[in-house]
């Protein structure tokens, strides 16, 4: 049988790609980590790594290992959390999204947290693929991303979805394409994808974001709108987003012909054995998408 010991230290190498920080993270030293590493070829009978310099890339075995070794981990992480406290409202749960659906889901899930405080809550956000790092490297348990990835390590279900809002100055009474020109826009980081999605859709005359004039850009989910609210350009930003900026008396909303909407998919690491707290915060997002989405139609 494997050493387990061996297999964590292993798993962590190729996640932080680098032999002094595994040392660090794992409180060993790298000789120590590198003898582990000599322990499992030695095991299997074939290397596992290509050293190349001070770095490395891992061989077909090395893959196929590392992918075992995270589901083995993952599968006794997850029966020690079941076994420990299988409550479904008692523990830690640490999920994050993209921003926009965590101004929704974060609230609602701190008032779950009022009702029962044996839960911690800890959420953060970051893009698709910030969270889907995160998850394979054992920082967070669930993730929401708003794109279906590509990680072999990682099962995405489809769990709803998101419009995409044309948001101008409330001065502007119809979008048209002239005065979308005139207005110019205001980016941020998931810019580019829900504008091409949004005004490819509804205008002929789109091919791409950069026949507007960039009147600036911002990175803060909850400040985008800011400079719109000014008058200084237009937006596209997924609805959560729009729906919680403060100054709602500024901007407009448009609505369009060709309604887009980004989907939303739960990610997990393949294989992971859900806690109860899990699925019980699983279904607690499910029902507060589900309640949007009905009042939205």
């Amino acid at each position: 049988m494997v050493n387990l010991t061996w297999l964590q230290t292993y798993v962590t190498l190729v996640e932080t790609g680098h032999f002094t920080q595994t040392a660090n993270k794992l409180a060993m030293t790298q000789p120590g980590v590198s003898q582990h590493v000599r322990k499992l070829e030695q095991h299997y009978k074939q290397p596992l790594l290509n050293r190349i310099g001070k770095g490395f890339e891992l061989t077909q075995a090395g893959h196929r290992v590392y992918q075992q070794a995270q589901r083995t981990l993952g599968e006794l992480a997850g029966l020690e959390q079941q076994l420990s406290t299988d409550d479904p409202f008692n523990g830690p749960v640490r999920i994050a999204s993209p921003g926009s659906l965590g101004l929704e889901l974060y609230p609602l899930l701190l008032n779950l947290q009022s009702k029962h405080p044996k839960l911690s809550i800890e959420y953060s956000f970051a893009p698709n693929t910030g969270v889907e790092r995160d998850l394979v490297a054992r920082k967070l348990d669930l993730g929401l991303v708003t794109r279906l990835g590509e990680r072999p390590d990682l099962a995405y279900q489809p769990f709803g979805e998101e419009a995409l809002c044309l948001v101008t100055p409330a001065t502007v009474p119809e979008p048209t394409w002239d005065s979308l020109m005139t207005l110019g826009y205001i980016d941020h980081p998931d810019g580019p994808h829900q504008a091409n999605l949004l005004l490819g859709a509804n205008y002929p005359e789109y091919q791409q974001l950069s026949q507007f004039i960039k009147r600036g850009f911002c990175n803060h989910i909850s400040l985008i709108l800011e400079p719109v609210a000014q008058g200084l350009g237009f937006a596209v930003l997924p609805k959560f987003a729009v729906s919680s900026f403060a100054k709602q008396e500024a901007i407009r909303v448009h609505g369009l012909p060709n309604p887009i909407a980004e989907p939303i998919y739960l990610a997990q690491r393949r294989h992971q054995a859900l806690p109860t707290r899990l699925q019980s915060i699983i279904s607690e997002i499910a029902s507060a998408l589900g309640q949007i989405e009905a009042s939205s139609n």
